[in-house]
Order: structure tokens, then C-alpha cells, then sequence
């Protein structure tokens, strides 16, 4: 009986990520744009639990006032792994949010990644990781990382995964009060679309620009804005398309102080970057 599955009414961690470096390096003929990014994951996560559902049908136990329901990434990840594995089971997923909508930290992404990966589990699919990712990629470019679960190297459209070895670093992440629109950004005349591809061994020393920053801090004022008040802690970075922006900190202490700082004004996040998923480090496995 699924009632008896290890995992059941658990609740799962869809974590956030970072990217530390993006560069757009050309467009597909489809209007996708080719990139080389590093992603890093964070230990700031929503929530997730799966109750079984014994009619075989897909539903949030919550659902958003206003939001069809077949339209939350969570659901889709659920039916699409269904239709693949031409599972006859059903879930009612109940997610507990705490990532900000629009911030670039993947929190949709990040949802929909650990439907597939639990539910592989949960309903004995045994589909491999890498089945997964590709799935994954059809519900969004930033599904696979999470699929994945390491930091990594990311090519294409971001689906292209290498591991890379980084610091685990402390983080203070800015949530200004503004959401960006991933769509525009990328058709913006201004934006750079033919960066020179570069190797990890560049960006280890240092080499982290992100494409997108000049076009979204001049499009909105309120990330230009975040940007100054954290370089006041350290060097501050847009992570993908933003809105967030954040800075990395050799210890857990400056890494406080700023956070409790930028408190009195911003949305403030204070996290840890991981080189594993905490999603794979509670179901016992590695991804790969």
C-alpha cells in the first residue's frame, strides 16, 4: 500500500540557488539563449509534502487563489512524470513556500525538481537521474540543476551539467521589492549576446560578471539600489535575471553583521552555500 511508503506526509526540501557567473554567448534558432553559467545551491528551501491519493488524480492540497491549478510547476512535474511512466498513481501535494516569487533563486524550478525526484521514489518508478533532467528541461531550463543536485558547470540553455568544486560560502541574499521579467531582459536590444566562452579555471580566479546586469539595473531602479547598499559588505552580484541580488562571505560573522545591517531596510535572506542538494542528502543517495 503507498500508505506504507518511507516518505509519505514528509516533508522534502526544494532548495534555492545561485548563480555566480552568467554569460550569454550566443541564440539558438529557436530564440533560446546559449550560455555558460555556475549554479550553486543554498540552503534556503521550500517545502514540500506528498499525501497519496487513491483516485490516481494530481491536486494541491492548497491551491492559489486566482491560479489554475494545472498551471503550478509542481502539478505539471507530477503529471508529466505519470504520462512518461505511464503510472496509474496519484498525489496531492502540499507546498509550504518561503522563496520569493521572481527572485531568480529557481524557487518553481527547484519545486518541480523535487516532485520528480520524490515521486520517482515514492512510486517505485526507478527512472535514472538523468531521465529526470530531461524531463525536467521541458518544464524549464533551471529544472535540471536541481534534478542534478550538485553545483555545477552549466552550458546550452543551462541543461549542460558539470560538477565544479567551490566554497561553501556564507551568503546574504537582498530580495528587492520588485519583480523582474525574465522574457524581456532577453529580448533587450542592449543585452549581451556574444560574451567570449570562458573556462572554469577563468572563473575560479575570478572572472564572475553576469550579462545581464547592466540591462536589469537599468530597467529597474530598485536592484540598482540593493546592489550599492550591499557593496557597502562585500562585492555584490545579480543572480540570473534577479530581482535578487547577494555577496559571499569568508564566515559566518560578517556574513551576520551585514545580514542584521540591511535587515532595518531590505528583505534579507542569510543561507550557506552547498555542494550538495539537501534534497538528495535526505533521501540517503548521490544524484549521479
Amino acid at each position: 500500500m503507498q500508505e506504507n511508503r518511507v516518505g509519505w506526509g514528509e516533508k522534502w526540501p526544494a532548495p534555492a540557488k545561485l548563480n555566480l557567473m552568467l554569460r550569454i554567448t550566443g541564440r539558438r534558432p529557436d530564440g533560446y539563449h546559449l550560455l555558460q553559467t555556475v549554479f550553486q545551491i543554498i540552503d534556503l528551501c521550500d517545502w514540500i509534502i506528498f499525501h497519496p491519493a487513491e483516485d490516481g488524480r494530481v491536486f494541491l492540497r492548497n491551491p492559489i487563489p486566482g491560479v489554475p491549478e494545472q498551471d503550478d510547476l509542481t502539478v505539471r512535474a507530477a503529471n508529466l512524470l505519470k504520462e512518461y511512466a505511464g503510472c496509474t498513481s496519484g498525489v496531492c501535494i502540499e507546498v509550504e513556500k518561503n522563496l520569493p516569487m521572481g527572485g531568480g533563486l529557481g524557487g518553481g524550478s527547484s519545486d518541480a525538481a523535487t516532485t520528480l525526484v520524490v515521486l520517482n521514489e515514492l512510486w517505485d518508478l526507478k527512472l535514472p537521474v538523468q531521465k529526470l533532467m530531461e524531463l525536467g528541461l521541458q518544464l524549464g531550463a533551471d529544472v535540471p540543476v536541481f534534478v542534478y543536485g550538485y553545483t555545477a558547470w552549466g552550458e546550452g540553455v543551462g541543461e549542460q551539467l558539470r560538477p565544479i568544486v567551490i566554497p561553501e560560502q556564507w551568503v546574504v541574499v537582498i530580495k528587492p521589492d520588485c519583480h523582474v521579467n525574465t522574457k524581456q531582459i532577453f529580448l533587450a536590444k542592449e543585452l549581451t549576446r556574444d560574451s567570449k566562452t570562458i573556462t572554469m579555471r577563468d572563473f575560479l580566479a575570478g572572472d564572475s560578471r553576469n550579462d545581464c546586469l547592466p540591462v536589469v539595473s537599468k530597467m529597474y531602479r530598485a536592484i540598482e539600489e540593493a546592489m550599492d547598499a550591499l557593496s557597502i559588505y562585500a562585492e555584490a552580484r545579480l543572480t540570473g535575471t534577479g530581482a535578487c541580488v547577494f555577496a559571499q562571505f569568508d564566515s559566518e560573522e560578517s556574513a551576520r553583521d551585514a545580514y542584521s545591517a540591511l535587515s532595518e531596510k531590505w528583505s534579507v535572506y542569510l543561507a550557506k552555500g552547498l555542494s550538495r542538494s539537501p534534497l538528495y542528502g535526505k533521501l540517503g543517495q548521490g544524484s549521479v
